[in-house]
């Protein structure tokens, strides 16, 4: 049995690790019961192809995590420990595509200068809208990043939302901000852009937060994701993703964080009497607790973790709906991508993608359970940034496609068998595509490979059982699930109905990405009610004179 603590901690993704660390600098004993034998979740790196190739297994880039909270709170401490970024100052994204009527190539670049950016535009008024949108954001930043960092089931957080946005902005301008916020992306760009280049740049990136081009909400995070890498650029962690991981079990050490690897949460224990929870049975002993944080998936917590879950949680449970699976393909590379379009070798992520076209389709099959014929290709290029990933004058490939079923019905282009799942051979075979796809805009490349790795929407769920389906994002973010119902109703909110269990992670407002959104602002609602209680105790302690 491990010593008692004041917070036991159920998985060691990013949201666990920002928690556990704000927490346990705040002097409370905390314990992180992890069923890997690493901490981490979906931040890893490995040379997962050939030695002296390091490649990010899963997850890559940083702007989430260094604008936000956690970031501010934890930063120093994580750089002192070895963290180490490497980003950029010129290009930060681009998007290419072949043009549906010429068949010319269309190529547009995000630099992280806005104004550098807008000024490539070909439409004259795309420029100044361009320019605007951020502006409209920038304004209502107060709102939107205030949503984000809130518990909105909280009436008093809501409210106090609101009546910043209602000052700032009056009734009409706020209702119109709203309004632009719950479109589409596509028919967010196409209510202010003319031309092609901004729908084409930023649209592949709302599949980076479980969204497609056709889903509510779009129209606030494309906004979000540009201002954020305009602002903050591209980071990625030099020499790999689990260095970030080290620096932060340093700091859980520093700190006398209890870490257990390899131990599998098997029941959140609670009281009968009280309805309090008491600890965590995993398969190492019981680690008693006063305060447990779940970092599982809804399904996990309120089907197994619980024995007697609330009512109707349990049902509700069952219904939550997981988006799309994921692809990821890694590549060591004799020499580096050599681009038709030369600016592009340059910029650390590229996106084969004409826009709201080529990957609302692509997402349309995928939901269909097919395999998409044209498949949205996330190219990214970490050795531009940090070249110490691959051997000299060689480089890496992170390819990520996002519209993947998990289990096939069938190929939208009619090449490849699926009857028998995610076989090596089908993982071939959809390599094959992507490349393709690259050797559109990039060829050449296929002859340079020495060396692919393939992890498939199963292998991501038996890598991590949070990406139930293959789903990396922790549920569909559609907005029937996300923001104020996420990831439902009966459960909405990080504080459960069980006193004491408090529910984090990608499937918890705010939701996905590699911000440590929720563990940031759960720690934050544990510190300040300890401070408070502390204060409390204080004021009412007998005075000595």
């Amino acid at each position: 049995m491990v010593d008692s603590v004041d917070v036991a901690i159920i998985g060691s993704g990013i949201n666990s690790l920002v928690a556990a660390a704000e927490l346990a600098m705040d002097g409370k004993r905390v314990c992180i019961i992890e069923r890997s034998d690493r901490l981490g979740g979906f931040i890893h790196s490995s040379e997962r192809t050939l030695p002296g190739f390091v490649h990010d297994s899963f997850s890559s880039w940083h702007p989430l995590f260094v604008s936000g909270g956690a970031y501010a709170a934890l930063g120093k401490e994580l750089h002192a420990r070895g963290l180490e970024y490497c980003n950029t100052t010129g290009p930060v994204t681009a998007s290419v595509a072949a043009d549906p009527a010429t068949g010319a190539h269309r190529v547009v670049i995000a630099q992280r200068d806005p104004g550098e950016t807008a000024a490539a535009f070909k439409v004259t008024g795309d420029q100044s809208a361009y320019l605007a949108m951020l502006n409209d954001l920038e304004r209502n930043a107060g709102t939107v990043f205030g949503a984000f960092g809130a518990e909105l089931r909280s009436f008093r957080e809501v409210a106090k939302i609101a009546f910043g946005a209602v000052r700032r902005g009056r009734f009409s301008g706020t209702e119109s901000f709203v309004r632009d916020a719950v479109m589409s992306g596509r028919n967010y760009t196409r209510s202010r852009f003319d031309g092609w280049e901004t729908d084409q740049l930023w649209s592949p990136w709302l599949l980076h937060a479980g969204l497609g081009p056709d889903q509510a909400t779009g129209g606030v995070m494309l906004p979000v994701m540009a201002m954020t890498m305009h602002g903050f650029g591209l980071p990625v962690v030099k020499g790999g993703a689990s260095r970030f991981v080290a620096a932060f079990e340093s700091l859980l050490r520093d700190n006398g964080v209890q870490i257990m690897l390899g131990a599998e949460a098997e029941e959140i224990l609670v009281d009968s009497g009280s309805g309090r929870v008491t600890g965590v049975r995993t398969a190492q002993g019981v680690v008693a607790a006063s305060t447990v944080l779940a970092n599982v998936s809804p399904q996990a917590l309120y089907t197994r973790l619980l024995s007697r879950p609330p009512a109707a949680t349990a049902a509700a449970a069952e219904r939550y709906q997981n988006g799309r699976g994921a692809l990821h393909i890694h590549l060591a590379l004799d020499k580096p991508v050599e681009w038709l379009d030369p600016r592009l070798n340059e910029v650390p992520l590229v996106h084969i993608s004409n826009g709201s076209d080529s990957t609302g389709i692509a997402c349309a099959q995928a939901e269909a359970g097919l395999l998409p014929s044209e498949p949205t290709v996330v190219v990214g290029q970490q050795c531009v940034l940090d070249p110490s990933r691959a051997p000299e004058g060689k480089a890496t490939l992170w390819l990520q496609l996002q519209e993947i079923p998990f289990s096939p019905v069938d190929d939208a282009a009619g090449e490849l068998s699926v009857e028998e799942g995610w076989t090596e051979e089908l993982k071939q075979g959809y390599l094959e595509r992507a490349l393709a796809r690259l050797e559109q805009f990039a060829p050449g490349t296929q002859a340079t490979v020495l060396a692919s790795d393939i992890i498939a929407p199963t292998d991501l769920a038996a890598a991590n059982p949070n990406a139930v389906n293959g789903d990396p994002y922790g549920g569909s973010a559609e907005l029937f699930q996300n923001l104020l119902w996420r990831p439902f109703p009966e459960a909405a909110g990080h504080q459960t109905a069980v006193e004491g269990l408090w529910h984090i992670g990608a499937s918890t407002h705010p939701g996905p990405g590699l911000s440590g959104g929720s563990g940031h602002l759960v720690a934050q609602k544990l510190t300040t009610k300890t401070s408070r209680f502390s204060r409390l105790q204080a004021a009412l302690k007998p005075s000595k004179r």
